[in-house]
């Protein structure tokens, strides 16, 4: 009940202070899978250079990308850095799509989710936070996306070991949280824009609204209630 409690505490003060944040940002849930591949190892803005790149290209469609050479491929998606790496991981995750759903993402989410995740980590590239990302943000599926940022925060508010791996800690949220996920995608950008601002390698302890909580001796306390909605 506790770290229920902590959960519900916690996204109701980070929403308080940043608001609804609406992410991922993309066009297309294809988008959403291209990015999702493209943002390991980097940052979004580099992810959104080669994004552009891909669409100013023509190529921002499974047929495309499936069709396209791999070394244009890589030239492409530059900016997006490990880019022959990258490019690998596209058109192997563009293969698979074809081979497995004819190259349908419509086809692909219809199904069970649980196994489209087991189906999903098979592919060369795809680990659990980018795979969890494409289920969520391109499919609207109900599974928790865990980053850096997630690990971090959840340490230091005393939830989770620093050591804590993937499945960890999104356990931690699948169990504790109505598996929902309008609420797990505005739960994990809240983490990543907080994190950002305030949560830092190098803390920026002044404004963050989570400061109470970080002292051991605090970790307990009530939090004062924050009507925002069920969690």
């Amino acid at each position: 009940m506790r770290t229920k409690t902590r959960l519900r505490q916690i996204f109701n003060l980070l929403l308080k202070q940043y608001g609804p944040l609406h992410w991922w940002p993309a066009e297309t849930p294809f988008e959403v899978c291209v990015g999702a591949i493209l943002t390991q190892n980097t940052n979004w803005g580099n992810v959104e250079k080669a994004i552009h790149n891909l669409k100013a290209a023509g190529l921002l469609t499974p047929e495309a990308l499936r069709d396209v050479s791999l070394e244009r491929l890589a030239d492409i998606i530059k900016p997006a850095g490990f880019f022959n790496v990258k490019s690998v991981r596209l058109k192997a995750f563009v293969g698979w799509l074809f081979e497995r759903y004819d190259g349908s993402l419509t086809r692909m989410f219809a199904g069970d989710w649980q196994k489209l995740r087991e189906e999903l980590l098979e592919v060369r590239g795809i680990g659990p936070e980018t795979c969890d990302s494409i289920l969520l943000y391109a499919g609207g599926k109900p599974t928790f996306v865990v980053d850096a940022y997630t690990k971090r925060l959840l340490s230091e508010l005393g939830l989770i070991k620093a050591t804590a791996d993937y499945e960890e800690v999104r356990t931690l949220f699948m169990t504790h949280l109505q598996n929902d996920a309008e609420l797990f995608n505005e739960y994990h950008a809240l983490i990543v824009q907080h994190c950002k601002l305030h949560c830092r390698k190098k803390p920026r302890c002044a404004g963050c609204p989570l400061h109470f909580l970080c002292c051991p001796d605090h970790r307990l306390d009530p939090v004062p209630a924050v009507s925002l909605g069920p969690v």
